[in-house]
Order: C-alpha cells, then structure tokens, then sequence
C-alpha cells in the first residue's frame, strides 16, 4: 500500500463537518446525546481521567461516568463539574449503564490493576465504541494487554513516542514519515489512527489518511491529550457518522487552542482544562 505525499492527502477543516454543527432537535433530552464511559485515573492521576470527562461533557454527551483504576474512587464528586459520576472502575464495568462510548488510559498507569482494568474492558465493551490513549497505548506495545478488543470501533490516539514503541521503531522514525506510520497502525491493529502533532494524522481502518489543518503550540501541554480523548468518546457517543466524529473531534481540539490564542490565552501558558469551554463556544455558534 503506497504512502500518497502530503500534499495530496485531503485536509481536515470545518468545511468538510457538517455533522459537527449540525442544530438539536427541539424533542432532545440526555439520553439523545449518548453515555461516555471513562476507565483511567489511576493513583496520581486522578486529574486525566477528570480532564477527559469534563470535555466529553462540554463537547454535549448527555451522560458521563468514570471509572478510576483505584481501589476506591479517590473523590465523592468533581467539585467544578458535579454532573460527572464518579466510582471505581468495578462498579463502572460490571453494571449496565447504557455507555455508548468508552474512553480508557488516560492517567492509567501501567501497572498490573491498569492492565486488568483494559482487559476486563475489551470483554466487557459489548462492541461499543472505544478510545484507547496513553497509557493504554504503552501497555499495548509492551504485550501486557492484548488487541483482542472485539468488532467494535476502535480509535488509537498516540503520540510519536507511543505510536514508535507500536510501531517498533524511533520516535525519528516515525516523524520522518507521519503518513506511513498512521497507515501501518490503522492496518495492524485494523483500528482508527489519530496519530498527535502539529498537522495530526488521521487514518481509518481502510487507510483512508486525513491531515488537520487547526492548532498551535499551545496545545504542547500537560493534559491536552486528554481532552482530545475526551472529544473524541463525546462526539463518537453523540452518533455522528463515525469519520465525522473522529474528523470533528480533532479539528475542534486545534480550533479550540485557536480560538484561545486569539483572544489573548496562549500560546504559551494555555493550559489543557481551558480547552473544553472553546470548544464548546465553537460548536454552539455553529
């Protein structure tokens, strides 16, 4: 499968997602817009797992739940976003709780309970659609979780470190041909690609390669991955078309930091959590 030049891979921008400004119906309520399901938040890192579920629910799921991988939740509710249910990730993955996406690895960890929590995940999923990020994707490539995730939509969200240790190969390696590496992800793991960095790559199981056009160096922080992960499950839960949600959710996450900077908020000191409100205000004004 030859690699096209990038120069002549199609571009994400906002003209190409409709779906992603597209009005409510008047008749909407919270079971309209989708359950997110957040598996990550291991000790430490309680704040990735909250960074997630906080953009899924300002980039419009109707319901978001997480489940941190901790003996037991590390806080009764999220003080700035009380509408988030928070527990363990027991009590997430063995009741039924509608989840129509689900997001994992974002402050994970990779010890053992990190990897039982995404095995336990991958079987219990019901081919709902899933976000695999960070470190999941560390897991991955260290063989201390299998792909054996089911026929369910997947979307792989590395950066070029995670995605060289898939891969196999140097972070150099995979810079020097972004497109390729995407590719050979999408095909390995026969899942959707968004392969993170400045013009993110995105390639679908089939190897159809989009490059973003959205973005700046503000996004070079702590927890940004985070929020795009975040973007991403909101978005695939909401039921847009699949190549629109996946498309819409990382060109919102460069318009976001976009919109920031031009209004006087970074490059420099943007911080991750200032990106959901953005995005939320580009989705609203259509």
């Amino acid at each position: 499968m030859n690699t096209p030049a990038p120069s002549a891979v199609a571009p994400i921008d906002r003209a190409a997602l409709p779906a992603l400004f597209a009005p409510r119906a008047r008749d909407s309520h919270k079971g309209s817009f989708g359950t997110v399901g957040v598996v990550g938040g291991g000790p430490g890192m309680t704040g990735a797992a909250l960074l997630a579920a906080r953009a899924a629910l300002k980039t419009g799921a109707g319901k978001v739940l997480v489940g941190f991988v901790q003996e037991a939740p590390p806080l009764p509710c999220d003080p700035l976003q009380p509408e988030l249910m928070l527990r363990d990730f027991r009590s997430l993955l063995e009741e039924d709780w509608g989840v129509t996406a689900w997001i994992a690895g974002c402050g994970i960890g990779t010890g053992a309970l990190a990897a039982n929590a995404l095995s336990e995940l991958f079987v219990l999923r019901h081919d709902a659609p899933l976000v695999l990020d960070a470190d999941g994707l560390n897991l991955l490539a260290r063989r201390e979780i299998r792909p054996n995730w089911g026929s369910g939509p997947v979307v792989l969200t590395p950066h070029p470190a995670e995605a060289g240790r898939l891969l196999d190969i140097g972070t150099d390696e995979v810079q020097r041909d972004r497109l390729a590496a995407a590719r050979q992800l999408a095909q390995q793991f026969q899942a959707w690609v968004v392969l993170k960095g400045a013009g993110t790559v995105v390639c679908a199981p089939d190897g159809d390669l989009r490059v973003n056009t959205s973005g700046n160096p503000g996004l070079a922080t702590a927890g940004t991955g985070d929020v795009l992960a975040g973007m991403l499950g909101s978005l695939i839960a909401q039921k847009l078309p699949l190549d629109q949600a996946i498309h819409g959710a990382v060109w919102l996450h460069g318009a976001a930091a976009d919109a920031l900077v031009a209004q006087g908020i970074g490059p420099i000191g943007l911080t991750a959590g200032e990106l959901a409100d953005a995005a939320r205000r580009l989705r609203n004004e259509g």
